[in-house]
């Protein structure tokens, strides 16, 4: 039998065709895997590109100080919880989360914070327990247009207080505005009592929340 070649190549490209096309559909509608219980230390959320979205985590694998492509180690953050980063990959807030007897002292911690671009928390949300000692309520600070320069901060850490310090960290863009904490009436009749009002050492500054130089 004489095979015409026109109609031979014409019928393996038709079924070469098909067969591209029910790969693709069913690459498309597979079906997500499903898990009943994910047991892991850290999860990592991106977009189709690479970049880095959020993470989730224990306090172990916690990420540091993310900007410009660069992990930094972070000073105080020694949490549990999901950091949150921009459209390029640069953190910019997150949710975080401790507690437990330290010392013998009853602790327990929580904070929602939102971010300035390249810089550190404008809007906080905030719950923290140290024995007697506890504070709640919504914190908006005024942060500088100045983007962190956060390898200068982490050099600034070791020197001594005073002038020239201030100087170099306002530079590097670690200069902190006002912030005005909203709290809860503490007369006993607000949403949480007087009880729940009482305020911290005046040094608490929301433990494990700043960033404080680099951090």
């Amino acid at each position: 039998m004489r095979i015409d070649a026109s109609k031979a190549v014409g019928a393996y490209a038709a079924v070469m065709t098909l067969a591209t096309v029910w790969l693709g559909l069913t690459a498309v509608s597979a079906p997500a895997t499903k898990f009943e219980t994910i047991d892991v230390q850290r999860i990592n959320v991106r977009e189709p590109d690479g970049t880095l979205r959020m993470t989730i985590s224990g306090k172990a694998r916690i990420p540091g100080l993310i900007l410009g492509g660069v992990e930094h180690p972070h000073p105080n953050r020694q949490e549990a919880g999901m950091i949150f980063f921009n459209d390029q990959g640069d953190e910019n807030g997150g949710l975080v989360f401790d507690g437990g007897m330290k010392n013998g002292v009853p602790t327990n911690g929580g904070s929602l914070t939102f971010d300035r671009y390249h810089q550190d928390q404008t809007l906080q949300m905030v719950s923290t327990e140290e024995g007697k000692a506890r504070r709640v309520g919504v914190i908006v600070t005024d942060r500088p247009d100045r983007l962190m320069d956060v390898a200068a901060g982490r050099r600034l850490r070791d020197m001594a207080p005073g002038p020239e310090r201030a100087r170099l960290l306002a530079e590097a863009g670690f200069e902190i505005g006002p912030s005005h904490l909203a709290r809860p009436r503490c007369d006993g009749r607000g949403i949480a009592g007087a009880e729940r009002c009482r305020r911290p050492p005046a040094t608490d500054t929301g433990r494990g929340c700043r960033r404080d130089a680099g951090g």
